[in-house]
């Protein structure tokens, strides 16, 4: 009987289907179909040629290694603009909140022409910097910026209404149990966190592996050296080199397909993990030894 009104709760389910099946064919199916069709005119040997010349494997760790780094440093940083956003009330909280999402609203490329000024040699922080040896724009460093300015929101956004779950209550609870703080991050906080805070850093590195706009002013796009494979993609559409373009782009869905994979993955296993204690009661034993102890 629930299944029976769970399915029928929408009106003209087996329409609205039809309808989503479509529409999803339309625009997701079929053109990644006549991609991988298209790719399929050259042999095995040929298209792993293509996938791992020089070039491109030049191409893969400058754009996957750029994006590690930045979907890190916002796993780190991120969780702490989260946490201040949610815990501290502060004036101009409400500002600082709509800051974050502004990677989301501004144009890629106005973002590549904004921190590209800004790192230039001549640029306000370029000039501050460069003295010092630290050239960023036109630099794999210069990729890792603006990767990290776009993908700041994925994390900060996914970690929010997770910290804001978690009541203050539970942490006080292991603080009267003998818990100290680094033992309350770490196996009261942190634990409840952790899916989420591994989600959002999923989503920024998928995120970060496929940018372009903002890159392409910063990076300086010197092949072997600060040449993401989005553009690498777009010199080969430029040469006519369909095909090669055509195997660089799978290459690309294959692994973005495993990151969104993973994500699914992820948070179906935030969704349904089963603890056997609650998280004051995973803090309180060693706790409350130490508490003792003190």
């Amino acid at each position: 009987m629930t299944s029976r009104l769970a399915h029928n709760v929408l009106p003209g389910f087996r329409l609205s289907l039809g309808y989503a099946i479509t529409y999803l064919s339309l625009l997701v199916l079929i053109p990644l179909g006549a991609l991988i069709a298209k790719s399929s005119a050259l042999s095995p040997a040929d298209f792993w040629a293509v996938a791992t010349n020089e070039r491109a494997l030049a191409a893969y760790r400058v754009t996957f290694g750029a994006s590690l780094v930045a979907a890190l440093i916002n796993a780190v940083f991120g969780l702490i603009v989260a946490w201040v956003l949610v815990r501290y009330p502060f004036h101009g909280k409400r500002f600082v909140d709509a800051l974050v999402d502004l990677p989301f609203a501004l144009p890629t490329a106005v973002a590549g022409i904004t921190l590209t000024t800004l790192y230039a040699g001549n640029g306000w922080i370029g000039r501050l910097i460069e003295p010092f040896g630290i050239k960023v724009a036109f630099t794999p460093l210069g990729i890792m910026v603006a990767l990290t300015f776009v993908t700041l929101p994925f994390v900060v956004r996914t970690l929010q209404p997770v910290i804001e779950d978690i009541e203050p209550e539970i942490e006080e609870a292991a603080a009267t149990l003998g818990a100290s703080r680094a033992q309350t991050l770490w196996r009261v906080v942190l634990p409840q966190l952790f899916p989420a805070w591994l989600t959002g850093f999923a989503l920024a590195f998928s995120r970060a592996v496929g940018e372009y706009g903002s890159v392409i002013f910063i990076a300086g796009n010197m092949p072997m050296v600060s040449e993401i494979t989005p553009l690498l993609i777009i010199s080969k559409l430029e040469q006519y080199d369909l095909v090669g373009a055509t195997v660089l782009a799978v290459v690309m869905l294959v692994i973005s397909f495993v990151l969104l994979l993973s994500i699914n993955l992820l948070q179906w296993w935030a969704a349904n993990r089963h603890t056997g204690r609650t998280p004051v009661e995973a803090a309180a034993p060693g706790a409350r030894i130490e508490g003792a102890a003190a």
